[in-house]
């Protein structure tokens, strides 16, 4: 016999928690790239105009992850059982397939500007990017606590990161250009951004793959459940035990669980009580459970852990 508890599936996802948020910094992403834009064609700096691409990248970065918990927060169907909650993990991924093009573009841009160094107004860079700066900064603490919680909020904050970064560098190089008049400063903290960069956006990426292939949680010991539940009266076995997640802390589990057979009589107590186990040591909000007595497992044809 089965029971799954369906909490898993009108759960609000830690995206769908920060939508306002990441409303919020979305607009003030897209009004630094304006301003930004305008102090590229005022002070000739290709440095403002590549950072405003590269703040419209990100805002577009933004806006994905907001149409992202916005499909995730639509109910299952018939069709989709957990509706589309799974869309914030692939937010993510592109979010980190952008950045690491954007890593791209810096190099290559670097690259050219030390080989062809354009003449810049220091002051007015460090202007722009000082304004820039602390807009981003304004952005990275209103995503901080959600970016814990979310893949795909942790995806709008690096991107917003790596803008208050490339700001700090545009700050730099826009100091040095004004004090010295040594342009090649821009292409060296240019470089010194992707090498910042880069790492993170791996990591984005390789998190969010780890949900894709439906891997065991990072946190959670599949051994150690076993051994809850395993504690738990009337069970004498636990088989086909598989843990996932279906996005950012919404966990999943399913498992066969052999039980004494004059037990299974009270099959509804020993769910709840497996449930509670899972709820409260596990975070496991959805399960679903199969009792089954003695001697059932040799009756089925697949094999699992």
């Amino acid at each position: 016999m089965g029971h799954g508890h369906g909490h898993g599936h009108g759960q609000v996802t830690a995206g769908a928690a920060n939508r306002g948020r990441l409303t919020v910094v979305l607009g003030m992403m897209l009004s630094v790239a304006v301003i930004q834009v305008i102090g590229a064609m005022t002070t000739g700096s290709l440095a403002l105009l590549a950072d405003a691409g590269h703040t419209v990248a990100d805002s577009f970065g933004v806006a994905l992850a907001l149409v992202a918990v916005w499909i995730a927060a639509r109910p299952p169907s018939l069709k989709r059982t957990f509706g589309f909650q799974r869309a914030e993990v692939l937010a993510a991924a592109i979010n980190a397939l952008v950045l690491m093009g954007l890593c791209t573009f810096i190099v290559i841009e670097a690259i050219d500007r030390l080989t062809n160094p354009r003449p810049v107004a220091g002051l007015g860079v460090v202007a722009v990017a000082a304004f820039s700066l602390v807009m981003n900064v304004v952005a990275l603490f209103m995503l901080r606590s959600g970016q814990k919680e979310s893949l795909n909020v942790r995806g709008a904050y690096l991107e917003v990161m790596g803008d208050a970064m490339a700001s700090i560098g545009v700050i730099a190089a826009g100091a040095i250009i004004w004090l010295t008049g040594w342009e090649r400063t821009d292409s060296i903290v240019s470089l010194l951004i992707a090498l910042v960069i880069v790492p993170r956006a791996w990591n984005l990426m390789r998190e969010a793959v780890h949900v894709l292939l439906e891997a065991t949680p990072r946190d959670m010991d599949l051994n150690e459940v076993r051994e809850h539940l395993l504690r738990q009266p009337g069970v004498l076995d636990v088989h086909d035990l598989h843990a996932w997640t279906i996005t950012s802390g919404i966990p999943v589990l399913s498992a066969h669980v052999v039980v004494e057979e004059d037990r299974l009589a009270d099959s509804g107590r020993i769910l709840d009580d497996l449930h509670n186990c899972l709820s409260g040591h596990f975070d496991v909000d959805h399960s679903t459970l199969q009792l089954e007595p003695e001697g059932h497992y040799d009756h089925e044809g697949a094999t699992h852990v």
